[in-house]
């Protein structure tokens, strides 16, 4: 593709990486990644991927916009209150950059409809921005067995985690967390309150990954757990594996 004077200077700060270039900036336009849930996680992950000039964000979330949102939920504002999530995601994005074709579900992923939602436009990398264990578990089997590429991510209080799945490469989901906990056997931030700039930071880590998964760069955060503690500001990554046995990925 050839890049319009407007997009040259956009992404400048991108092509003169060595590591991405005109040809990395070219395939970061042509990509798609799925975003599930437009909230705290979700938020920073659509708006810093959408600055970097994914070509096609897939925004997927039921909710509507509440003033309690706005403490983390940085792609919405106070206009935006009583807007579905994915509209004022999609406005937000649009506003930021004009080269993303924003694609909305405002409705729940599900076992019914998660396998459609991601072949609508074959996306190349999903990211789990959710915040209940059920819906992880679900992209979770759902993207082994599609052979979907996937950032995790999970937030409450002071802390977050996140880690990487790529087909093949290293453990999934399942492997590492096993099974759901019984309904409201761990407490959420509704609960227990989230400090707001958490989600902010794992999320960005969160497009971080999708972006180096595209480019084929650095290191991703496969067969590690990166956990945060923003108490002690401390970062450290647990090696995580496979397990033989697991019964999404396990051979």
């Amino acid at each position: 593709m050839k890049f319009t004077l407007e997009q040259s200077e956009r992404y400048s700060r991108h092509i003169n990486l060595r590591e991405i270039g005109t040809k990395g900036q070219e395939k970061l336009l042509e990509s798609k990644i799925l975003i599930i849930g437009a909230g705290g996680l979700g938020s920073p992950a659509a708006m810093y991927l959408a600055a970097a000039g994914i070509g096609t964000i897939g925004l997927v979330d039921p909710d509507f916009v509440e003033i309690s949102n706005l403490q983390r939920q940085i792609i919405h504002a106070y206009k935006d209150i009583s807007k579905p999530k994915v509209t004022s995601g999609k406005e937000t994005i649009q506003d930021l950059n004009h080269d993303v074709n924003v694609v909305t579900y405002q409705e729940w992923a599900t076992l019914d409809n998660i396998t459609d939602i991601i072949k609508d436009r074959d996306y190349d990398f999903v990211i789990d921005a959710t915040d209940n264990f059920a819906a992880k578990f679900l992209i979770n089997d759902a993207c082994v067995r599609l052979k979907k590429p996937f950032s995790h991510a999970g937030v409450v209080e002071y802390a977050g985690q996140t880690m990487t799945y790529v087909p093949g490469e290293g453990p999934c989901y399942r492997c590492v967390f096993l099974d759901p906990p019984p309904r409201d056997a761990v407490p959420g931030n509704q609960e227990v309150g989230i400090l707001g700039v958490i989600p902010g930071i794992i999320g960005t880590i969160q497009a971080t990954e999708g972006i180096k998964y595209l480019l084929n760069i650095g290191e991703l955060l496969t067969g590690k757990l990166l956990v945060f503690d923003a108490l002690e500001m401390d970062f450290r990554k647990v090696k995580v594996t496979s397990r033989e046995n697991c019964s999404s990925c396990g051979i």
